[in-house]
């Protein structure tokens, strides 16, 4: 499997900024997808979001009520819609794509910066 994401730009505190992950490849027929996010000295990686083949989503606490992850399943794609950004929200963003059921590492895209700041 193949990931790109891109859509991440220099934006200011508020206001909204949706982030693209597009699939190609071998694509499983049932996967998880999503977007990790690492921020600046941080030495993991933070799960944001997630929407699985089934549209079943979970978010992280801190992005809870602020950001939608949505489902193209025609195209292979998702999308993170970022509402009322806020400085912490700084980061590189990586789509992921798995199996639902198996046991298999993630396929990661390259990742896409964002970057809040006033």
């Amino acid at each position: 499997v193949q990931l790109v994401d891109f859509g991440g730009v220099l934006v200011q505190p508020g206001g909204s900024l949706t982030l693209f992950c597009a699939a190609s490849g071998d694509i499983y027929e049932d996967y998880r997808m999503g977007w990790y996010r690492q921020g600046p000295g941080q030495p993991r990686r933070e799960l944001v979001a997630t929407i699985t083949s089934n549209d079943d989503t979970d978010y992280a606490d801190s992005v809870k009520g602020r950001f939608t992850i949505s489902r193209d399943g025609a195209q292979n794609s998702i999308s993170l819609q970022m509402n009322s950004r806020k400085h912490e929200d700084t980061a590189v963003y990586y789509c992921y794509m798995r199996h639902l059921y198996l046991i298999a590492t993630n396929d990661w895209g390259e990742g896409t910066q964002v970057t809040v700041s006033s």
